[in-house]
């Protein structure tokens, strides 16, 4: 209640505001309007702005502003809304029938078309505008006639057209300038609203913003008059600023899907568990992980602060592929140790110039560069293999046969010789990044193979039968009826 006072204080009614104009004639302080001098863009001198706050019946608050400039007589009027947009837009319809409804009062705001479909016209958005539908016929025929001498030379056909619009605007507003001038002037005077126009005209004023309005007579149930509201569409949207312009708005789209689909993946997920090492409680965390060109990768952490106990696995996030894949590449400088290399649990790995062969389920799942793959043998064959006591190397012959080999596996792992690297994955989880991609990588070769009867066995494929899957089916593999 509070706030609505404080509104009609600020917004008053503008009949009040016409009587308090008037009483404030001899009190300047007294008038309800506002001045400021403000620059004249015709002549560059000083002219005065007035705003008038006031609110219109059965519509809404409004700011009306008017300047006018002592110096070269230029002046003009334009109306804005002093409330927000609403949600949804309105178009006004009324049928000028006679000359009362020319005197209908018409609130345009600058977003608002106004459509006239008897003579073809459609006014675009343009400044606000506080008049009569009388007031915008005038301003419209002066509009037009402004041009008129030289469409006659430039297009005599437009010149045409646009005339006849002229002409008979100029009828219905019984404005004629003819030689009889005072004749035309006394029957005008002689015209009572009740008088038809010379001919019936419909005025359309469709607003997406819905801040123009058009005068009903005595209620809303006026037959001449109509109202309707609707939902904006995307591009009204857009004109009025609610929306992003359509460039910025397929990329805003593009973002916002591309965030949506990485919120998974930027999720990390955690598992309570046990540590195998000491017992005690521990947390394994798992992230999802796109690779690029590749596909779905989960990646499994689980560290214990008791112990110390760490360890990590890698699994492939996508369905069992149906062919092996074998990846060969050929490493030639330093480089390429900088590519990422997805090794799954189930890929074997080789290097045949030093006769390095890693069989299937060695090293477990890694994810890391070719680097710290290397690193990771090397580390392994040196610590647990030389190092490991009567399970170690014993012969002399052997041992310096390994230092050998270490020697060897130490050039690969820092490229100081040009080896080849070879992945063969039966399931085709294992990736190396391709340096080129999206072209081919000519240090890289890809090959996918069927699988063997054996692969399949090993990997637990041949006994699942996932055909008619989700129907009841007896031991002997037959229906049950």
């Amino acid at each position: 209640m509070a706030h609505t006072e404080e509104k009609s204080e600020h917004f008053p009614p503008i009949a009040d505001v016409v009587d308090k104009t008037h009483a404030g004639d001899e009190d300047i302080s007294a008038r309800p309007l506002e001045e400021i001098e403000s620059l004249c863009m015709q002549c560059g001198e000083q002219g005065v702005t007035r705003m008038m706050l006031t609110s219109i019946p059965f519509f809404r608050e409004v700011i009306v502003m008017s300047f006018r400039c002592e110096h070269c007589g230029h002046s003009n009027n334009e109306i804005q809304s002093a409330g927000k947009i609403r949600s949804e837009g309105t178009m006004y319809t009324v049928k000028v029938l006679n000359r009362g409804d020319l005197d209908r009062q018409l609130i345009r705001s600058e977003s608002c078309s106004i459509n006239i479909p008897e003579f073809q016209l459609v006014l675009p958005p343009s400044r606000g505008q506080l008049t009569t539908v009388e007031g915008l016929l005038r301003d419209i025929v002066a509009d037009l006639s402004v041009q008129q001498p030289l469409r006659r030379i430039q297009d005599e056909n437009a010149y045409v057209k646009i005339q006849e619009i002229i002409d008979g605007l100029k009828k219905i507003i019984a404005d004629d300038n003819d030689e009889d001038e005072g004749k035309d002037k006394f029957e005008k005077r002689e015209l009572s609203n009740e008088d038809p126009v010379a001919s019936a005209i419909t005025i359309t004023l469709d607003d997406p913003s819905g801040n123009s309005f058009l005068e009903f007579v005595g209620s809303m149930s006026d037959l001449k008059w109509n109202m309707r509201t609707y939902e904006r569409s995307l591009e009204q949207n857009q004109q009025l600023g609610l929306a992003p312009p359509a460039e910025d708005a397929e990329e805003n789209a593009a973002d916002e899907a591309e965030e949506q689909s990485g919120g998974l993946n930027d999720e990390v997920f955690e598992f309570p568990g046990i540590c195998s090492r000491c017992g005690r409680p521990l947390v394994t965390r798992m992230k999802k992980v796109s690779i690029p060109y590749f596909k779905d990768t989960l990646i499994m952490s689980t560290n214990c602060d008791d112990c110390g106990y760490r360890d990590n696995e890698i699994k492939s996030g996508a369905a069992i592929s149906e062919r092996g894949r074998k990846i060969t590449l050929k490493v030639e400088d330093r480089d390429d140790l900088s590519r990422d290399i997805l090794k799954s649990d189930t890929s074997g790995l080789s290097i045949p110039e030093i006769d390095l062969v890693l069989h299937p389920g060695t090293l477990g799942g890694r994810f890391t560069t070719l680097e710290g793959i290397l690193d990771q043998v090397y580390e392994e064959l040196t610590e647990k293999i030389f190092n490991a006591g009567d399970s170690g190397v014993i012969d002399i012959d052997d041992r310096a046969e390994f230092q050998e080999f270490l020697r060897k596996l130490k050039q690969v792992k820092n490229a100081e010789i040009p080896f080849t690297l070879i992945l063969d994955d039966p399931l085709a989880n294992s990736h190396v990044q391709n340096l080129y991609a999206p072209d081919p990588d000519p240090n890289m070769e890809i090959v996918t193979y069927e699988r063997t009867w054996q692969q399949n066995e090993d990997l637990g494929l041949n006994d699942i039968n996932v055909e008619s899957y989700g129907g009841d089916y007896t031991k002997d593999g037959g229906t049950e009826s």
